[in-house]
């Protein structure tokens, strides 16, 4: 029994949060996806989309089966994905002029323009994530964060969410 103006001291020890790295990480990875969701859902697209766009300028004319093998998803999965993007007038699908089985995919005018406006929504989010860091501190982050994924073997630029969307 405690004696009179102690604290009470019976009953479980107060919980604790989560520790470290890998908790804090996705901590600051749920709430930036989140945030850059909010930041971009007036341009009428998903972080999905945008990593589709971006991945489709940066090699235009890539094959829906070429982006399905650097996804590593099934090329159905793709198909369904680039429909999404088609119907918004982001993409458009040109037959291969090597192989007519194929469908190359290019960004419409409209897809460029909504990328471009992603790009500067990017870059403030980017600023206001990291508002905390100065300049160095920026780049010495960057790079351990890049040493990191390299090392569990990420694929650059590829989030790994589109294997688990179905």
């Amino acid at each position: 029994m405690n004696s009179p103006g102690q604290p009470h001291t019976t009953g479980p020890a107060p919980a604790t949060g989560p520790r470290g790295a890998a908790f804090l990480l996705a901590q600051i990875g749920a709430h930036a996806a989140g945030r850059f969701a909010e930041r971009i859902g007036h341009l009428g697209v998903t972080p999905a989309d945008v990593g589709l766009l971006r991945m489709i300028a940066g090699q235009p004319g890539r094959s829906q089966r070429a982006l399905s093998e650097e996804l590593g998803v099934v090329p159905s999965r793709v198909v369904t994905l680039i429909d999404g993007l088609e119907r918004k007038d982001l993409v458009e699908r040109r037959r291969s002029a090597e192989d007519r089985r194929n469908h190359e995919l290019h960004l419409t005018a409209e897809g460029r323009r909504t990328l471009g406006a992603v790009s500067r929504a990017a870059a403030a989010h980017e600023d206001a994530l990291l508002a905390a860091l100065d300049p160095e501190q920026r780049a010495r982050l960057l790079g351990l964060l890049e040493r990191v994924a390299a090392e569990q073997e990420l694929t650059p630029g590829v989030h790994p969410g589109y294997r688990a969307r179905g």
